[in-house]
């Protein structure tokens, strides 16, 4: 500055001032860096700035040439700011539309919904069926206390389904809890709780000891239901179950009873259903078991059988899956694969 000052105004400074401010301008990588360059080559402490306030201390007739070479040299310096601002601005809008550019020949990204699992829409399906019939829907803890799992339902302490080889016990043993067989124990804290008369359905996971295979699983789904009122008889569980049936296979689906045994119902039946559309041939397939409260468990619940009587049946849901959607590896509805639960849609 004090070479400037000593002459303020010479076609050298003024040509290094513009050189510098070309050089400067040219190599600006960006509109960000560009306006610190522009404010320091054209701002009011520039160079040139400077060379043209030095015009007033110049002697009257050297004002007009100097005027000319500094506002000629500001000039050329503007012209060129314009010019690579107008660079740099294609640039990055060039470079931000490359970065947003979808390629339209590429696989599409999808999103892939999920899938209800069927077994879960089916007993939601069979707990509305007996909702519509003014039935209730109960649920219970599946880690069982060994009373409410065997012995309110009138199951022998040497009974075989008590065995390790069909019955998940919890340490310790003095615990007396099971992983629950069934959901009958549901059915006996009904009673229990609700004052009667009792229509109570029990849809839950239930656990024995099988092996994994086409037909068995060792942790699976039951839907077990129990009516206790004056008057009940094998009628009118014939008749709730015939209803059921044709609700969930069709007006030509029936039942039939064959007697049975089993410790919580007497008398007891086993129950086919008629399936009319089954592959291979309309036949009769097993699909659970029923019968009349036993007495023993009544009592149990605190219910005068000589008062009420009831009735209680349970199918299996993946059973019933298995043979209402023609299924022949039940192991397909444990693996978690989405391509089994979307064949189903929403509804079944």
């Amino acid at each position: 500055m004090s070479e400037s000052q000593q002459q303020p105004i010479s076609q050298t400074a003024v040509d290094e001032a513009v050189a510098t401010a070309l050089a400067a301008v040219a190599a600006a990588p960006d509109v960000a860096t560009f306006r610190t360059v522009r404010a320091e080559h054209l701002g009011e402490t520039s160079v040139l700035a400077t060379l043209n306030g030095a015009l007033k201390s110049l002697p009257n007739d050297q004002k007009a040439a100097a005027g000319k070479l500094v506002g000629q040299a500001k000039a050329r310096v503007s012209q060129a700011f314009v010019a690579r601002e107008a660079e740099l601005a294609v640039a990055e809008e060039t470079q931000r539309l490359a970065a947003e550019a979808v390629d339209v020949t590429a696989v599409a990204t999808r999103w892939t919904p999920g899938a209800r699992h069927p077994l879960s829409l089916l007993m939601e399906h069979v707990s509305e069926i007996f909702v519509g019939m003014g039935w209730e829907v109960a649920e219970g803890p599946e880690l069982e206390n060994e009373w409410f799992n065997f012995d309110a339902l009138n199951f022998d302490e040497d009974h075989p389904a008590r065995a390790l080889q069909d019955t998940f016990f919890v340490e310790p043993a003095d615990s007396h809890l099971v992983l629950r067989t069934h959901t009958s124990p549901v059915q006996i804290r009904s009673l229990l709780e609700r004052e009667l008369p009792v229509y109570v359905i029990a849809p839950g996971k239930v656990y024995r000891t099988d092996e994994l295979d086409p037909t068995h699983t060792p942790v699976f789904h039951q839907v077990e239901g129990i009516a206790v009122d004056k008057g009940l008889t094998m009628a009118h569980l014939r008749g709730t179950l015939e209803h059921f049936a044709r609700l969930m296979f069709g007006e030509e689906a029936k039942i039939r009873l064959r007697p049975n045994y089993f410790p919580f119902t007497e008398p007891s039946a086993e129950m086919d259903v008629w399936q009319p559309n089954a592959k291979g041939g309309a036949r009769w397939v097993e699909w659970g078991g029923c019968g009349m409260v036993n007495a023993n468990v009544l009592r149990a619940a605190g219910i005068n059988p000589e008062v009420y009587q009831g009735f209680a049946f349970g199918v299996g849901v993946e059973r019933t899956l298995q043979f209402r959607n023609d299924l022949n590896d039940m192991r397909d509805m444990v693996e978690g694969d989405l391509r089994f639960s979307r064949q189903f849609g929403m509804v079944l």
